[in-house]
């Protein structure tokens, strides 16, 4: 699959709106070289006007893709580029769970999720931004994971290692965070950040018709 969108995507830049080093990594091990420019849209959306984790997360992608788009310069002889936003939360129960803002919280919301069933969704947006025109293509995948039971005292060490301070949810199933989790069901790297099977997959389709 990798080969046939390498060859659609000949010759044109594809840019990732977001400074994740999670993002970039799984798009890096799959030979998709992307040019990294952070979307500066404030992530300030208000959470109860959505009525499910996936329009918000899809929201937030749109949001994140557009601010790029918006400021991105096409260069000499650059007819179009691909600009990838997305956005991923953690649901448990109906509420969603994102990044905590310290030590603290991250413990709290550790606790909410030891021993249950939660919900990863992320929410991606394609663009295609042309000299006079922007295009826009969005999609969501969602992933179940099972947390094992923690003791207070393993909760504690993880939060003291420092990694769930700047993941979703609070654990990072990459890294250390992995050790948490009992079982999954769905796309792993949609639980890292980018749903990798359905970004290529419709990548590929989108770049069909871009390509027309």
């Amino acid at each position: 699959m990798i080969s046939i969108l390498l060859r659609q995507l000949a010759g044109r830049k594809v840019v990732l709106a977001s400074a994740s080093p999670r993002r970039i990594q799984i798009l890096e091990n799959i030979g998709l070289s992307c040019t990294v420019e952070p979307s500066k849209f404030e992530e300030t959306l208000d959470k109860a006007s959505f009525n499910s984790p996936d329009e918000y997360a899809v929201a937030n992608a749109k949001g994140k893709s557009l601010e790029v788009a918006q400021r991105w310069k096409l260069g000499d002889g650059e007819d179009w580029v691909v600009i990838v936003g997305a956005d991923t939360v953690v649901e448990l129960n109906g509420a969603i769970l994102e990044k905590p803002l310290d030590k603290a919280k991250a413990f709290q919301m550790l606790q909410r999720l030891n021993g249950k069933t939660h919900t990863v969704h992320t929410g991606v947006s394609l663009v295609r931004k042309m000299t006079n025109e922007i295009q826009q293509y969005c999609f969501h995948e969602q992933t179940q994971v099972t947390f094992g039971q923690l003791s207070d005292d393993i909760i504690t060490a993880y939060v003291e290692s420092g990694e769930p301070l700047d993941k979703a949810g609070a654990y990072g199933i990459q890294g250390i965070g992995g050790t948490l989790v009992k079982e999954i069901k769905g796309d792993y790297y949609n639980v890292v950040g980018l749903p990798l099977y359905r970004l290529c997959n419709e990548l590929n389709e989108q770049l069909k018709i871009w390509n027309l």
